[in-house]
């Protein structure tokens, strides 16, 4: 049987389509320009990242994440670390753990970078106005609770108390010395060192990060916490927050764990009824935290 073809007709003139503009492809990465390459401990290092001339302004929200993709080695997501909101500056810190890292972590200013995102939820900054916020960091955890810092502070009026307790390993694994140092030195920040393991010529608090909590200047029934780090330091930190007294629903972690799309595309990180990257990684502690006790979730 042949297909037969109807005798044409002329068709009515199609008006033409306004201009638009494409939406940027999410799985194609953007040539993204080194401008400067900061070293933070032995292990750790800041990458400040300039957007293509063309492109628009960069902007997130704190708690985002890009997938940053080293040219022959593969991608990986970090957190910015940067101030929020339109930019020409594109900042996030990492630790060099694996091949791709250390890949990045050899880059020099002028070097190429490629760069998806941002990605993912955010902290709720402005759900928590008029609160004590307490941001508590382990290690890298730090990073992407910076930008939480910066937002909180170009808006203080809006909140409470602002109290930052950061555990690192040894006084050489603190991140953003001198930044804590110079919040420190403010008076409307309350800001907490602790090391696992003191040195020679350390005289700050040694021990776990969770023993700051208890004697921390704020108001627990007013608060909210947000908390980042290894897992199983978030696990004692919010157990320590709720026996302090803040409510279980103002607390929020951030579970960067095992991302690899960044678009909930492959499962790859996915945690019970959640996919990290899709669904995170900022979530509320109360739905996330069944699933953070089960084993090899």
């Amino acid at each position: 049987m042949t297909d037969t073809l109807a005798p044409s007709t002329p068709a009515a003139p199609v008006p033409a389509a306004a201009p638009t503009t494409a939406a940027p492809d999410p799985m194609r990465p953007v040539p993204f320009r080194v401008r400067r390459v900061q070293v933070e401990t032995h292990d750790t290092f800041t990458l400040v990242l300039t957007p293509p001339p063309t492109a628009p302004r960069f902007a997130f929200r704190p708690g985002q994440f890009n997938m940053l993709y080293a040219f022959g080695a593969g991608e990986v997501p970090i957190s910015l670390s940067g101030a929020p909101g339109p930019g020409r500056e594109v900042v996030h810190t990492i630790r060099a753990v694996g091949p791709v890292t250390r890949e990045l972590q050899r880059l020099k200013a002028g070097d190429s970078v490629g760069v998806r995102g941002p990605f993912g939820t955010a902290w709720p900054v402005d759900e928590v106005e008029g609160r004590d916020v307490v941001l508590v960091g382990g290690g890298i955890g730090l990073a992407p609770l910076r930008p939480v810092i910066y937002a909180l502070l170009a808006r203080r009026q809006r909140y409470g108390r602002i109290v930052v307790l950061f555990g690192a390993r040894t006084p050489q694994d603190i991140l953003f010395a001198k930044e804590l140092e110079r919040w420190r030195g403010r008076f409307d920040i309350d800001v907490e060192i602790i090391v696992d393991r003191a040195s020679p010529g350390w005289h700050g608090l040694v021990g776990v990060v969770t023993s700051l909590i208890p004697r921390a200047p704020f108001e627990p029934g007013k608060a909210a916490a947000f908390v980042c780090g290894p897992e199983i330091m978030m696990w004692f930190t919010l157990s320590e927050l709720k026996r302090r007294g803040v409510p279980p629903a103002c607390l929020w972690v951030s579970l960067e764990r095992n991302m690899k799309c960044g678009l909930g595309l492959c499962g790859h990180c996915q945690m019970g009824r959640f996919i990290v990257c899709r669904d995170g990684p900022v979530f509320p502690w109360e739905p996330v935290a069944p699933w953070l006790v089960i084993r090899e979730i």
